[in-house]
């Protein structure tokens, strides 16, 4: 790669350093003395469980978010960033999980966002071409932004990062979207990028592609840096422990019923999505009354398609899925999945089999009913006539609960149901999850913090690149399964 020609912009990456970065976040503190040092010319891996601080701590040397304390500096110099225009300015550039390319614009047309002076649509449409084939970013500059594949988009994002003269590359999850052969490459473009003098911040979850992509790895664990050190002196395993650490032990629940009937059954259930990309493998799996199932799995790596799947969401591409009575899904994003905010609590309510129902609604009936299960789950509002956008998320996310729980579902699917939720209102979705197992549901949940998971499940299956394997109820195996080391 010696003879490969220089970064657009001909721009030497600085060598950048985060010391003792602190970033409170609502009660979180989410960064506790971070660290992180970044050679020139050279791609860094940043690892940690969810929720760890990684893409927190990137924000901030992005200019997205200002520490609370710590320094930010740039070739030894202390360096404020006080805007994405500052980093920009400095020649950082960040490529985020999710894409912000306007859908109705040509690739050209988005590539050239932000610029300066008059605006030429034939000199755009040059610049994108010259660009993309000087990086060997293959990319069609008249395609609109919303016709291209996950796989293109992740490259515009990478070549509008480079038109504005990036040195430094942040890229958040690179590879979370991509199908293997996509991400092989991507990574081998980010390698080339490291060799023509650029360095490279590569925020991942994957152990493998830390080791056979990155030069120096760091691990956060609770915001804190745990390990920092060269990635051909470190292994896997140093990795796994640096990521999962030792947690106290958490509470088991003590299970009040044996086992029950079979609720839930999966044979041979494949899910392949709309580019071929196989989500969920050839999985088998039994879900009896009185159980709760905790499903570990990291970002993308197949649980969030098993669990929409089981809630009746999404259609396997072949094998089935039985289920042996009515489903409830309590979905990660309240907000987004399970309430229309302008409305009020009666309305969330009786949307519960709105498809369902037929003939004149009878409005008492449904505030009665709202009454009383505001009452029952603790949702504490002015009125049930108020909209639920004056809620607290602790509150909006009871009245979820009371929703799908208080008519006896026989199976509960529950997505990160404690997410963006204090200790009170998080002990009390424990509790009903547990007395709705102890009923003769069968419950799956799923949680990104996975001292969560081992505290509610009776049982618990890990899923890696779309395969399950049930794994016992321990800290150590169960993060292990998760990375693919078992």
């Amino acid at each position: 790669m010696s003879g490969a020609p220089p970064i657009p912009g001909s721009r030497r990456a600085p060598e950048l350093r985060l010391e003792g970065i602190v970033k409170q976040l609502g009660r979180t503190r989410a960064l506790n003395h971070a660290s992180l040092f970044v050679r020139p010319g050279s791609v860094h891996a940043l690892l940690g469980e969810n929720g760890a601080g990684k893409s927190t701590l990137m924000r901030v040397a992005f200019g997205l978010l200002q520490p609370d304390e710590g320094q930010i500096l740039l070739d030894g110099r202390s360096t404020p960033l006080r805007s994405p225009a500052d980093s920009i300015r400095l020649g950082i550039g960040m490529v985020h999980q999710h894409f912000t390319n306007v859908a109705a614009m040509t690739a050209a047309e988005n590539i050239a966002l932000g610029g300066h002076g008059l605006y030429s649509p034939t000199a755009a449409h040059d610049r994108a071409r010259t660009l993309a084939d000087e990086v060997q970013l293959a990319i069609d500059p008249s395609a609109l932004a919303g016709s291209l594949s996950i796989a293109a988009q992740q490259k515009l994002e990478i070549l509008k990062a480079l038109h504005r003269n990036a040195a430094i590359l942040i890229l958040d999850e690179p590879t979370a979207v991509l199908a293997p052969a996509e991400a092989r490459d991507l990574l081998g473009l980010v390698q080339q990028f490291a060799v023509r003098g650029g360095s490279v911040v590569l925020i991942t979850h994957k152990l493998s592609e830390a080791l056979e992509t990155a030069d120096d790895v760091t691990v956060l664990r609770y915001g804190r840096t745990v390990y920092q050190g060269a990635a051909d002196q470190t292994s896997a395993n140093q990795l796994a422990a640096a990521m999962l650490g030792e947690a106290p032990s958490a509470s088991r629940p003590v299970m009040r019923q044996p086992s029950g009937e079979p609720m839930l059954r999966l044979s041979g259930v494949t899910m392949v999505d709309s580019r071929g990309v196989i989500r969920l493998a050839n999985a088998n799996l039994e879900v009896r009354a009185h159980e709760i199932l905790g499903v570990a799995g990291l970002e993308n790596s197949g649980h969030e398609v098993l669990l929409r799947g089981v809630a009746g969401r999404i259609d396997p591409t072949s094998g089935t899925i039985w289920r042996g009575g009515a489903t409830a899904l309590i979905p990660e994003d309240r907000q987004r999945d399970a309430l229309v905010l302008g409305f009020s609590l009666t309305e969330n309510l009786a949307l519960k089999g709105a498809g369902r129902r037929r003939g004149r609604m009878i409005w008492k009936r449904f505030r009665d009913r709202a009454l009383e299960l505001a009452a029952e789950y603790d949702v504490r509002s002015p009125s049930v006539d108020a909209p639920v956008n004056e809620l607290s998320g602790g509150n909006q996310q009871k009245l979820v609960l009371a929703r799908e729980l208080s008519d006896g579902p026989s199976i509960i699917v529950a997505e990160n149901p404690t997410r963006g939720l204090d200790i009170r209102a998080s002990a009390a979705v424990h509790e009903r999850l547990r007395e709705a197992a102890a009923r003769g549901a069968a419950a799956l949940v799923h949680s990104s913090d996975l001292d969560e998971v081992l505290a509610l499940a009776t049982r618990v299956v890990a899923v890696h690149e779309g395969r399950l394997t049930e794994v016992p109820n321990d800290r150590e195996a169960v993060g292990r399964a998760m990375l693919g080391l078992n």
